[in-house]
């Protein structure tokens, strides 16, 4: 069975995911409303509800009704400046994200995590990401959908020049380790989007190139 929903609740709008995300959700018939509250303005769109400012002052005021949730909220170390301002993004601020939108009456939870997420893994990030994904789950959503991409191929704001010169090698690697492109993964997130179900389902890397062909 499928679903079409019509009110969606988008975090991340104006990171390379999300927005490849809106611009599909912005592009389907059946959706009447996206809200995606972000730092600076989005294009203007009829369908679209663009509240600016910090996501997290920005949380209280949403107002539903509201189907489906995204969160495509993601950082580097890097880019945040410390491990500490880096998990406030991915795991603190996706974590309010998700509770507030389960409070606006969002029964699918779908969100952007990584390969490699471990609550138990020695490394921080892969850690963290992994922590925020039991962290979710403990929140009872009646249907949870964790997307774990490999490196992603597409246009970014800011240069990363690891992934610049991991890129022709990820392209080729067997199964989840390969790359894949952003416009796949959107793709993908909203087929997952339209599958009605219970409970939990984490899709690999592999599986996300598959459902974005």
């Amino acid at each position: 069975m499928y679903l079409t929903p019509q009110h969606i609740l988008l975090a991340g709008a104006s990171g390379m995911t999300g927005e490849h995300l809106l611009d599909r959700l912005l592009n389907e018939p059946t959706v009447e409303r996206v809200l995606a509250p972000s730092r600076k303005p989005l294009a203007e769109h009829p369908h679209l509800k663009n509240p600016v400012g910090e996501l997290l002052d920005l949380l209280p005021a949403l107002s539903g009704p509201v189907h489906t949730a995204f969160c495509c909220l993601g950082s580097t170390i890097k880019q945040a400046g410390s491990q500490e301002a880096f998990r406030a993004v991915d795991h603190d601020l996706v974590l309010a994200f998700a509770a507030r939108a389960r409070e606006l009456g969002a029964r699918h939870l779908l969100v952007v995590s990584a390969i490699g997420a471990d609550a138990n893994s020695s490394v921080f990030y892969n850690r963290t990401k992994g922590q925020t994904e039991e962290a979710l789950k403990a929140q009872g959503w009646p249907q949870l959908t964790i997307a774990r991409p490999s490196l992603l191929l597409g246009p970014r704001n800011e240069f990363r020049l690891g992934e610049r010169l991991a890129a022709p090698l990820l392209r080729w690697l067997p199964g989840k380790h390969r790359a894949i492109d952003v416009t796949a993964l959107a793709r993908a997130l909203w087929r997952l989007a339209l599958e009605e179900g219970e409970g939990l389902r984490i899709v690999e890397s592999d599986e996300l190139r598959r459902l974005g062909r």
